[in-house]
């Protein structure tokens, strides 16, 4: 009887080895991964798919780009290519920075962009057109314009044409898929 007991006692301490061994070698991993994966995402950077062609040729519909996070906003520049939350439209956007806050920022009838009486060169530009007017950006918010100026929803169209710094979530660094448009944006 205790020769049974004795061999119940190793096969449950082998069991218990193995189930140790299965969490450290496979579980603990899988979760570490996850956790990090987590937070790289919430805190460092991100990917999205761009459903619309309002940033061409810079960016192509069904781009997958990775954004980095946007903590200083005053780190921000003229040019970039910054995504945010329209709460306006309800969704992500992805737009070229035009207007910092306090900037006066006029598009002519052939679309030509002027912000503080300075013209732009903007050579990503493609059919410009669109809408005109002048834009004085309010302090803490910032204008946007899509690339693709004569197929974008942009800051011009909208109820509000400022978005608010804290609806920043992050500039566009890079593209990512197709492989054959792999790089960084510009």
């Amino acid at each position: 009887m205790s020769e049974n007991r004795e061999s119940n006692n190793l096969i449950s301490t082998v069991g218990i080895f193995k189930i140790k061994k299965i969490i450290i070698d496979y579980l603990l991993p899988i979760v570490t991964a996850i956790v990090l994966a987590t937070l790289v995402n919430k805190l460092l950077l991100f990917k999205i798919k761009v459903p619309t062609p309002s940033m061409y040729p810079t960016i192509k519909v069904n781009d997958q780009i990775f954004v980095t996070r946007v903590y200083n906003k005053s780190n921000l520049k003229r040019g970039d290519v910054v995504v945010f939350d329209s709460k306006e439209l309800n969704e992500e956007l992805v737009k070229r920075l035009i207007g910092l806050p306090n900037d006066t920022v006029e598009i002519t009838d052939k679309g030509l962009v002027y912000v503080n009486g300075k013209k732009l060169n903007e050579p990503y530009v493609v059919d410009n057109g669109g809408k005109a007017g002048i834009y004085k950006v309010p302090s803490e918010h910032y204008f946007f314009l899509g690339d693709n100026r004569i197929n974008s929803w942009d800051s011009r169209y909208w109820n509000n044409p400022y978005i608010d710094s804290s609806y920043i979530e992050g500039k566009a660094q890079l593209t990512v898929y197709p492989f054959n448009r792999f790089g960084i944006l510009k």
